[in-house]
């Protein structure tokens, strides 16, 4: 057990060669060209914002939640046991292809995790940090889209 959290602890440290964090505007742009701005009625603001609490504009984050039995996947860390193929598979994806800076498969399965009966709520850091913010502005202020 205690090799194993050696190993995860430094998995966490590891980037992929060529791996790199977008910047904000990057994938404001990003989002924006994919479809989401006021996709299901949420501004772009806020997937930016969520985009940032989730991975802090890290397209190839992985974070394994062992107390709650899932990986989180990518940008919006997509849970496997649900959306991508370790689990249910709900947006016929990969996990790995979650990874991908471009964002296309990313933006295709939030779109149908939004789509859900909880809508953005599906993130709890959404709820936490960006649902009620009255300065969702600042997450584009300066972005040229």
């Amino acid at each position: 057990m205690r090799a194993h959290l050696v190993l995860l602890l430094i998995s966490s440290f590891l980037t992929p060669i060529g791996a790199s964090i977008l910047g904000r505007c990057v994938v404001a742009k990003r989002l924006h060209d994919g479809g989401l701005d006021y996709f299901e009625g949420y501004s772009l603001e806020n997937w930016v914002c969520l985009a940032y609490f989730e991975s802090k504009f890290n397209p190839s984050a992985v974070y394994e939640n062992s107390q709650c039995g899932y990986t989180g996947y990518g940008l919006f860390q997509i849970r496997d046991n649900e959306w991508c193929d370790h689990g249910k598979n709900l947006c016929k994806v990969s996990c790995t292809a979650l990874l991908n800076p471009n964002l296309k498969d990313t933006i295709e399965c939030v779109k149908k995790i939004v789509k859900g009966k909880q809508g953005m709520g599906a993130w709890p850091t959404w709820s936490r940090n960006c649902h009620l913010s009255d300065t969702l502005e600042r997450w584009l202020d300066g972005c040229d889209l």
